[in-house]
């Protein structure tokens, strides 16, 4: 009995970091880090919103020497004319040239995974069987209700969702249609998707929109006798006088996407204003490298140096 609750355990631990974490929930736009966007107390919001909790912690394994000598490399980079200045349209286009290779990574790590036949497409079955294949089979009818349930809606939503990326309608997805799955916020017909997925994620009472309360409790739960912070104060003014625009107390499909999509908020050209904004010391709106290396720190822990990733490689593999 132990080695079969043992073997069974094994299992559904295989099964937990089968499914991506992806396919979970959809990216959104804003609110990006729990902390508030005030450089005059640290970075720590950029480094979040732009790194992910755990990728800024790359940022801290370099020293500050080999951080410049290595950022200086990727700004000759980012001049693409070479005039020793760098613009607003050349950081904005290096961000985004990041977040596009982010993607690309992204779909090439789990396409291989997927791709169980190697025919270089991935059919809806090949991807339910890998990601969850173990956990939905017949002899796991007595595990846990609640887990096997949760499980179970996760799978419908990864249907609907694969349904929505696959255009053709042929259950099998092509790279592009693939990357619309994992990536749905990057695709226009995948809006919907996306709406749907976030309200889902936090309309806690399932009455298709989201309340004050569900809204703040998506970021902030406080532990006992914890104070709330600051933050939380703002967003809840950021609530009522900005996401709930029809003011009924709640924010509708149509209001959520006013918040989230992207194209309403073009995060490149903002985090490409922010840097030369607070790097710029002569004001003419474009910066040099002496001017980012002076700002190493801010630039490091910004997009423009892909999750810190590219601080770790050899300047001919950017």
């Amino acid at each position: 009995m132990q080695l079969l609750f043992l073997g069974m355990l094994a299992l559904l631990v295989r099964v937990t970091f089968a499914v991506p974490a992806q396919e979970k929930r959809v990216h959104r736009q804003p609110d990006l880090s729990d902390h508030v966007h005030d450089d005059a107390h640290g970075y720590q919001y950029d480094h979040e919103a732009f790194l992910g909790k755990e990728e800024a912690k790359t940022f801290d394994q370099l020293s500050p020497e080999e951080s410049k000598e290595r950022l200086g490399k990727i700004v000759d980079r980012i001049d693409t004319d070479k005039d020793g200045f760098i613009s607003h349209a050349e950081l904005q286009n290096w961000i985004k040239h990041r977040q596009r290779k982010y993607i690309e990574e992204n779909v090439d790590k789990h396409w291989k995974e997927y791709d169980q036949n190697k025919d270089g497409k991935i059919a809806w079955t090949e991807y339910k069987n890998t990601t969850y294949g173990y956990y939905i089979a017949e002899e796991f009818d007595d595990v846990d209700v609640d887990d096997k349930v949760s499980y179970k809606a996760m799978l419908t939503r990864d249907e609907r969702r694969f349904k929505s990326a696959d255009r053709d309608g042929d259950g099998i997805a092509t790279r592009e249609e693939f990357t619309a799955f994992l990536h749905p916020e990057e695709f226009d017909h995948m809006k919907g998707i996306v709406i749907q997925e976030t309200i889902e994620d936090i309309d806690k009472d399932g009455d298709g929109q989201i309340n004050l309360q569900e809204y703040i409790g998506d970021m902030f739960t406080p532990e006992d006798g914890e104070s709330e912070p600051d933050w939380v104060t703002t967003e809840k003014k950021h609530f009522s006088e900005i996401r709930d625009i029809n003011k009924d107390g709640f924010i509708d499909a149509s209001e959520v996407a006013q918040w989230i999509l992207p194209g309403e908020v073009d995060q490149a050209d903002n985090e490409a204003r922010h840097l030369i904004h607070e790097t710029d010391q002569d004001n003419d709106d474009k910066i040099t490298k002496k001017e980012i290396l002076a700002n190493w720190n801010m630039f490091v822990g910004s997009q423009v140096t892909n999750y810190g990733e590219d601080l770790t490689k050899r300047h001919d593999e950017l």
